[in-house]
């Protein structure tokens, strides 16, 4: 059974449909991509994927076992939250929160599983530095880290190379591509990087209005909504 499966969902934003009668799915180890044009509903669905949203139509379930709070979420951040005052441990921590349920303190698993994932980033280095003295590169390996501490299965990742050098963008794609193929965490990426979408995703879903598409990216490549989209892209470069 597909991890998240949205079957003739639609959502509204301030009265007005964003998204009509999608349907796609997202199977364990699957590197979705969401693209497509400003205001057409990317934030939208996360926040719907998320449970932090409701349908207006249609319906939107989560198999294996997953919970609405075992998605991974790593967001884009405000000026406010990249000068948040906390260590690299705390704000790696922070993601076991949901977790924690109705305990009051965390316990000795919750700060294990943030340690090895501070590890597995190779961040151990920064672990007691303050987060807002960081390089957005490595805060975003922070948040990454973060996000893993919320889930083995699944991450959701909302532009996260936005504002990061070509070098540091680069490295940030290989270590999720990583994630994905040796780890067999599935991966959810909203980009408006359309190259290295198709470079490292196996689905692409294109919010188009009634031009949406949802399928492999060979298969998105060769597709009219696909070759439109590379060639506006390519125009503005």
């Amino acid at each position: 059974m597909a991890l998240i499966k949205c079957e003739n969902v639609s959502f509204s934003y301030e009265n007005t449909s964003v998204i009509k009668n999608l349907n796609f799915e997202v199977n364990q180890g699957d590197y979705l991509c969401i693209v497509g044009e400003n205001g057409s509903g990317k934030s939208t669905l996360i926040k719907g994927i998320l449970g932090l949203k409701s349908a207006a139509d249609g319906k939107i379930t989560r198999g294996d076992g997953l919970k609405k709070n075992e998605t991974g979420y790593l967001p884009q951040q405000t000026p406010a939250q990249k000068d948040f005052p906390a260590s690299v441990y705390e704000v790696v921590l922070s993601g076991r929160l949901n977790s924690r349920g109705l305990k009051p303190f965390y316990s000795k698993t919750d700060k294990q599983i943030a340690r090895d994932n501070i590890k597995r980033l190779n961040i151990a280095h920064l672990e007691k530095r303050s987060y807002r003295d960081l390089s957005g590169g490595q805060q975003q390996r922070v948040l990454l880290a973060r996000a893993l501490c919320a889930s083995k299965k699944i991450l959701l990742l909302d532009e996260p190379v936005t504002g990061l050098d070509p070098i540091v963008t680069e490295d940030m794609y290989k270590l999720i591509d990583e994630l994905n193929k040796k780890e067999n965490i599935t991966i959810i990426m909203v980009s408006h990087d359309i190259k290295s979408s198709v470079k490292y995703a196996t689905h692409i879903l294109h919010l188009n209005g009634d031009k949406t598409f949802f399928g492999t990216t060979a298969d998105y490549i060769k597709s009219p909504v696909g070759k439109a989209f590379f060639l506006e892209d390519n125009e503005n470069v």
